[in-house]
């Protein structure tokens, strides 16, 4: 029987190749990473926004004169208005103004404390402050002659100054007491507050209105935190609020303020509006509840008990304009030291440091000034120059020397 030999291959069969696997969802796919990619790119953008405007407003002096400043209202421009507000509260837990202690005697003011001038038009020289600190330190409250006078001599602004109350003694804050009988007020209006424009009146203060400047100084909130409305040129830049706090500026220069509809109401004689929160001062005293902190009523920045740089204006019974400004002030102080000065009817302006300023400004009747001309009502506030330059885009007052006071008129008495 014949043997057959069979050869058996180890090579593994051979097997066609496998179909390449497709996609169940091609354009789901496309759309993840293109949604992806559009993500990314808004997000460095975004980021890229954040750093420039950052970086501009950093710069920017107008944003105040610290680059904390500068940073806060970065931030309060771009929505973290609350992580501002809380920083800002933690810093002032952790450094408080400080308790007890004196200033130096040299902190209440120098010049001129009694002058006889012509009476008769023109409002009576204001009575000394009663200090709000436990005991009084010499000179604390009395008024010193500031600005420039009439041509006949008479002071237009008196200055004073006293502690904020009995705990934060070693503080001083500034008041200026001003005659709108022998001043003009004007209201200038900002790009940024109240924004929008251009205005008729607007930083740099023009040489030819510099002739007869007095006194400038700060405004109010931003427009979209003071609970208000704002007047001017004609038009209403922000709708006017019933009841809110309003300065008020007439056609002839004079100016007052009140509650909105109730005390000063629109007419064919206003020529601007400021408003900013409510009445801190009615009937000569301060108003109910301003020691409950209400963010609301008293600002959304930082309420109304920390005591912190503040600002504010009152009116007196005989039309008196008066402004406090300083360190150490919660509202309720803030409205204590108005009514010490006399005020009826008063308000908040504006708060923390960079903001509060006051500048009385000497030099020959007729006579163009700049900024160099500028006294801050403390030596700690910001100086007063900044109204000349073109970068000031924020709201302020001015008082100028009527026309009729630039010229040297007979007397017949002086008291």
């Amino acid at each position: 029987m014949s043997e057959w030999l069979i050869m058996v291959s180890r090579r593994t069969a051979y097997r066609p190749p496998a179909t390449p696997e497709i996609p169940r969802h091609p354009q789901k796919v496309y759309w993840i990473r293109r949604t992806i990619v559009i993500v990314a790119v808004a997000v460095i953008a975004l980021f890229g926004y954040y750093a420039i405007t950052f970086v501009a407003a950093l710069t920017n002096p107008s944003n105040g004169t610290s680059l904390s400043a500068r940073a806060a209202e970065w931030g309060r421009g771009h929505g973290f208005g609350s992580i501002v507000t809380w920083i800002e509260a933690e810093a002032y837990r952790l450094n408080p103004p400080k308790v007890g202690g004196a200033p130096s005697i040299s902190s209440f003011g120098s010049g001129p404390t009694a002058v006889k001038v012509p009476t008769g038009g023109h409002l009576p020289a204001p009575k000394n402050i009663v200090s709000p600190a436990a005991h009084p330190l010499p000179g604390e409250g009395v008024w010193h002659v500031a600005g420039r006078e009439t041509a006949n001599g008479v002071p237009t602004v008196y200055e004073a100054f006293v502690r904020p109350d009995a705990v934060h003694t070693s503080y001083v804050v500034g008041v200026a007491w001003m005659d709108p009988t022998l001043l003009r007020a004007q209201l200038y209006s900002g790009s940024y507050i109240p924004g929008g424009g251009p205005y008729k009146y607007s930083a740099p203060i023009s040489a030819s209105a510099s002739t007869t400047l007095v006194a400038a100084f700060n405004a109010g909130f931003r427009i979209q935190d003071s609970n208000g409305g704002y007047y001017t040129d004609g038009k209403n830049v922000k709708p006017l609020v019933n009841n809110a706090a309003s300065v008020v500026i007439y056609k002839d220069g004079t100016m007052t303020l009140g509650a909105w509809g109730t005390q000063v109401w629109m007419s064919n004689q206003v020529a601007s509006v400021r408003q900013n929160l409510d009445l801190i001062v009615n009937d000569g005293k301060a108003a109910k509840g301003l020691k409950n902190q209400n963010s609301d009523k008293w600002g959304k920045t930082l309420g109304g008990s920390y005591n912190v740089w503040r600002s504010g204006l009152g009116v007196t019974k005989d039309g008196a304009i008066v402004y406090v400004g300083g360190p150490a002030l919660s509202i309720s102080d803030l409205a204590n030291v108005l009514v010490r000065a006399g005020a009826v009817r008063g308000m908040q302006l504006d708060i923390n440091t960079g903001w509060v300023q006051y500048s009385t400004y000497r030099g020959p009747l007729g006579a163009p000034l700049n900024g160099a001309n500028a006294a801050a009502l403390l030596s700690s506030m910001p100086n007063g120059s900044r109204y000349f330059e073109s970068w000031w885009n924020r709201d302020f007052f001015t008082m100028s020397l009527r026309s009729n006071e630039l010229v040297k008129k007979k007397s017949t008495s002086a008291g």
